[in-house]
This record gives structure tokens, C-alpha cells and sequence, in this order.
């Protein structure tokens, strides 16, 4: 088993205004965004413990399953996120501070800046723009 940290007051809002929402979230609404993105959720279950979110079962492939570790770590209210990896090595993140770009996190996990784009693909569609990136969020570094 993985555990991945996320910022817990960074993140998409999905559970509105309800300031105990935040605290505890919602497995269904986790799911909802997770198929708003369109990611293949097919042999995956959500569930949550406190702020934490366990993430089990086999998806349709590891790309996928790192790809639906994000989409719910990266929302306001979850500070981490439990899930077996067993397809192929460890998956890599990397936590946007303050100052970050696509480039320089590029640069520094890839070794060469202009490998940007690489980064904004692997973490498509939760990017929409490769500018579009903020403090605490966790990005996917493809290997």
C-alpha cells in the first residue's frame, strides 16, 4: 500500500460551503468527480476514513489508477490518499509550491525544462492549461 499527503486546505471545492463536509468527504462526491473528469473508475472503490481516502481494486490500468489517486487528493478536505499499486514501479508525484511551472518541475524531474508538456499530459484532465497550477496541488510525473 501507498500513501500519498496532499494539502488539505488546497484542492478543488467540491463539497460546497458545508464547513463539516470539508472535514469528513463525501465517497459519493469524490466518485461524481472522479466520473466528471472522465476517468475510468471500473474496478475501483472510494472509500473514506476521516480525511483520508482509501482507494482499492484493480483499475484498468496503473495510468488510470494514479490518475484517480490525484483527482481525489486534489480536492479541499483530503489530506491523504491509501491505494496498492501493483502495476509496474512506485508512481511519482510532485506537491506545486509557490514559484513552481510546468518548466522548472520539468527541469528538475525530467531534466529538462521543455519537457513541460509531458507533465500537463499525465495529469490530463485535471489540467486544463499548463499554467493552471496552484500551491499544495499534486502533480504526476510520468516515467
Amino acid at each position: 500500500m501507498g500513501l500519498w499527503s496532499f494539502a488539505k486546505s488546497a484542492g478543488k471545492k467540491v463539497f460546497g460551503g458545508n464547513a463539516q463536509a470539508a472535514t469528513s468527504p463525501d465517497p459519493s462526491a469524490l466518485q461524481q468527480e472522479v466520473a466528471d473528469l472522465g476517468l475510468d473508475a471500473t474496478g475501483v472503490e472510494i472509500k473514506v476514513e476521516g480525511d483520508k481516502v482509501v482507494v482499492e481494486g484493480q483499475a484498468v490500468s496503473a495510468e488510470m489508477k494514479e490518475k484517480i489517486i490525484l483527482a481525489v487528493g486534489n480536492i479541499e478536505g483530503v489530506s491523504e490518499v491509501e491505494a496498492e499499486v501493483t502495476e509496474g514501479p512506485e508512481p511519482v508525484f510532485h506537491t506545486v509550491v509557490k514559484g513552481d511551472t510546468l518548466s522548472a518541475i520539468a527541469q528538475k524531474t525530467l531534466g529538462h525544462a521543455n519537457r513541460y508538456n509531458e507533465i500537463f499530459e499525465a495529469n490530463r484532465p485535471m489540467l486544463t492549461h499548463p499554467d493552471k497550477i496552484y500551491p499544495g496541488q499534486v502533480l504526476r510525473i510520468p516515467q
